[in-house]
């Protein structure tokens, strides 16, 4: 399977050129795609942008393969089991700088689970979560920490503290692990970092949690997320509860985060719509409780387009909103 886009020529004169983009076999089971370059108005893709482990096809037929290297984040073979219940089933995945990935899947399937999985809160039954070649579960706590600084987790309820400003808040992870850093500096940087989400610092940046609306939390969740320059950022359900105008700020951020800064996401979420407008890769978990003996949990795994023309009832049905055997199955108690 190939996508079409457009690649900068020439640096006299800037025409743009098609190229093909290929799936990369021997790191890859599928091709990601390239961010959409319809229309004059939309800039040639930078090498910054290209996900990692793709292959340009020039017109002379000349592979080049971008930055074979490891994930960013690899999930090998993981499973949870909590007692007799088995959360987690054999799931592997893989993220890669400048790509963002959406979970999604009905509640009670495991996708806070596999976050946690994935900043190491929670230790796999078996299998191993790799951040940059690491086993998250075979470092000390030290290492742990220095680790899960470079990440970025923006909580589905902002998880801001109620007894500081917003200022403060944004600055706490700098303050905590940046401690070389002047006062004027981290004063800057939060003013900066407002200003990205769209606050003005003049306005908030004095006030508590309490005296702003939920939207304006949720932005400043986001900038303290920004504040250590991740490299993978983690969505918990970030739209959550927000009206449509706010839900779609927040996806500009995100895609903002990913594009401007070259930041790796991965995006826990219900909203397809987001889901579809921040994603390059869409997967799909499936309760294990429901699953057929042998089945795979990962019951999905594709782009946004492929995802629309699923022809796993289950898929369509979650994509749909549809409830279709559902209710059947509660009072059968699956």
């Amino acid at each position: 399977m190939t996508d079409e886009t457009k690649k900068d020529g020439a640096a006299t004169n800037g025409d743009l050129k098609p190229v093909r983009v290929e799936p990369n076999v021997e790191n890859e089971a599928r091709p990601y795609p390239l961010p959409n370059l319809i229309g004059e108005s939309n800039p040639a893709p930078s090498a910054e942008r290209l996900i990692e482990g793709a292959v340009i096809v020039d017109e002379d037929g000349v592979k080049k393969a971008l930055r074979r290297r490891p994930p960013l984040l690899e999930i090998q073979d993981l499973n949870v089991i909590f007692g007799e219940n088995q959360v987690l089933r054999d799931i592997n995945l893989k993220v890669r700088r400048g790509e963002t990935v959406a979970v999604i899947g009905e509640s009670g399937c495991g996708k806070t689970v596999l976050l946690k999985n994935m900043i190491g809160l929670i230790a796999p039954t078996t299998g191993r979560v790799l951040f940059k070649g690491k086993d998250l579960a075979r470092v000390s706590d030290k290492a742990l920490t220095e680790i899960r600084t470079h990440y970025g987790f923006v909580f589905q309820m902002a998880a801001l503290f109620d007894s500081m400003t917003i200022a403060d808040n944004v600055a706490f992870p700098l303050r905590q692990h940046r401690r070389n850093m002047r006062r004027s500096e981290i004063k800057e940087r939060v003013e900066s970092l407002l200003e990205e989400v769209g606050l003005n610092p003049k306005i908030v940046a004095n006030k508590t949690p309490s005296e702003i609306s939920g939207g304006m939390r949720k932005r400043v969740g986001f900038a303290r997320a920004l504040a250590m320059e991740p490299e993978l950022m983690l969505y918990d359900e970030p739209t959550t509860g927000l009206d449509p105008i706010m839900s779609d700020v927040i996806n500009e951020l995100m895609i903002s985060a990913r594009d401007r800064r070259r930041v790796a996401g991965v995006l826990i979420t219900h909203d397809m719509k987001s889901a579809s407008k921040v994603a390059d890769r869409i997967v799909m978990l499936y309760p294990h409780a429901r699953l057929d003996p042998g089945e795979p949990q990962m019951i999905f795994d594709g782009t946004p387009e492929e995802i629309e023309r699923a022809t796993d009832r289950r898929v369509a049905q979650f994509i749909r909103g549809e409830a279709g055997e559902r209710i059947r199955e509660m009072t059968a108690g699956r």
